[in-house]
């Protein structure tokens, strides 16, 4: 699930300077998800039914509750710290009304995590953060749509002397990331589970954005140690222009270039990322190689009414690598149905617009009703041949949403359609059929 989340610059300024006073600040947050699909894959016997396999049967929904605590508080003038911990249950729904969980867990055992550990100072204009913490960059950021979100151990600088100008570096050393690179080629803790036909290693996840526990920690190395730096720019007002630079030795290089303006409501935004794949001893590719791709987006904004977008994007061929490696994912979930910061992104179903030789359509409008929040979202993938001759899986997703503050409580509930042709495939099919999602989401903060 989407939310809108703030930028690593303003949560690094927030961190920093928002506890001017001295105090001792703690919050939180009690959340309880739900999702249930009627997907029919895998019928080969009478002992597996439609029913056993329909919406609200045990074997397809998934179910788990986390509750967050986190705590600020400053050190001395100008430095602060924090910390937050998240706890993971079914609370005891595995094999009652679920059969599956978001992630983090086996169904059997609890999982904490310690997702957020840091301290930050400020000296004049430029404020360091370190430690544990959350990461909001176009290439190398925390996904927030699941239960638990995935973080990162690193350290942070931003400097704002120049007008108008926010200059970022950081170094990246290790993430509680789910990707192929930490799980197949690195120093993970769970073997990702490639192959949805067998049971997974650490729990039938929906979502595992975060690596299992079996080491006793959900953290491990980030590919070699990764830098990123980044310069965002607004002097020619609306429009700010970023552009960003990634390195993690021995696996990838990449770039990031964007360009987004809003006059008097109307929406437009240009985007462009390139990423080179390094044939190493770490990353056991074919040969060496790169993939890049675009994306435009065109909305219109009436404020307080209702919002409207339309963007497309396309990624480039990649056939050196043998793997069809794409463009434009997190590099924390790589191949790991990682979410993307392309205007064409799915509200659900990750990992389509940025695979190779693909091109992407999507169509999202929100707004606000008798004081609930409402959404639509349509995205459709079309995936070339990529130089081959074998066809590509297409995807096509429309999900709507709706959603409404009850004082500390939000409830939010989701259906998603999803056709897609990798996707709930039928025994003596070669493609998928479509099939319906219901998704319910309660989160009480504190």
């Amino acid at each position: 699930m989407k939310f809108t989340k703030m930028s690593l610059v303003a949560a690094l300024l927030i961190g920093s300077s928002a506890f001017a006073i001295d105090n001792v600040k703690v919050s939180g947050d009690a959340k309880l998800y739900y999702n249930t699909n009627d997907m029919q894959a895998g019928l080969t016997t009478a002992l597996t039914t439609s029913k056993d396999k329909g919406l609200f049967s045990a074997q397809n929904s998934a179910a788990q509750a986390a509750i967050g605590l986190g705590v600020t508080a400053d050190l001395t003038k100008n430095i602060s710290a924090g910390a937050h911990v998240v706890g993971l249950t079914t609370l005891g729904l595995q094999g009652q009304l679920v059969n599956n969980v978001w992630e983090g867990t086996n169904g059997v055992t609890d999982t904490f995590i310690v997702d957020e550990a840091w301290v930050a100072a400020t000296v004049g204009n430029t404020t360091g953060k370190i430690g544990r913490m959350k990461l909001d960059t176009p290439l190398v950021f925390t996904e927030t749509w699941s239960i638990v979100e995935n973080t990162f151990e690193a350290a942070v600088v931003i400097n704002q002397d120049i007008p108008d100008t926010t200059l970022v570096g950081a170094y990246v050393g290790a993430s509680n990331g789910n990707s192929v690179v930490n799980t197949l080629y690195g120093n993970g803790n769970a073997l990702l589970d490639l192959d949805p036909t067998t049971p997974s290693v650490e729990a039938a996840g929906i979502a595992n954005r975060i690596q299992g526990s079996a080491n006793g920690t959900t953290f491990s190395q980030f590919y070699n140690g990764a830098y990123a730096a980044g310069i965002v720019n607004n002097s020619i007002k609306p429009v700010t222009i970023q552009a960003w630079y990634y390195d993690a030795p021995q696996y990838v290089d990449a770039i990031w270039l964007q360009a987004d303006a809003d006059v008097e409501g109307i929406m437009v935004g240009a985007q462009y990322t390139k990423i080179n794949y390094n044939k190493s001893v770490n990353l056991p590719i074919a040969a060496d190689s790169d993939n890049d791709a675009y994306a435009f987006k065109l909305g219109y904004e009436m404020e307080d009414v209702a919002s409207l977008s339309v963007a497309y994007s396309q990624t480039g061929k990649e056939t050196k690598s043998t793997l069809a490696l794409g463009a434009g994912q997190n590099l924390a979930t790589l191949l790991n149905n990682a979410q993307s910061k392309l205007y064409t992104e799915a509200w659900w179903n990750y990992g389509y617009v940025t695979r190779a030789d693909t091109s992407a359509l999507n169509v999202t409008v929100t707004g606000k009703a008798a004081g609930v929040d409402l959404g639509a979202y349509y995205t459709q993938t079309d995936s070339d041949k990529n130089g081959g001759t074998v066809e590509r899986a297409d995807m096509k997703e429309f999900t709507v949403t709706a959603g409404k503050d009850f004082g500390p409580l939000n409830a939010t509930v989701a259906y998603i359609y999803t056709k897609a042709d990798d996707q709930n495939i039928k025994i003596g099919a070669t493609k998928g059929s479509a099939y319906n999602t219901i998704q319910a989401y309660l989160t009480v903060n504190f």
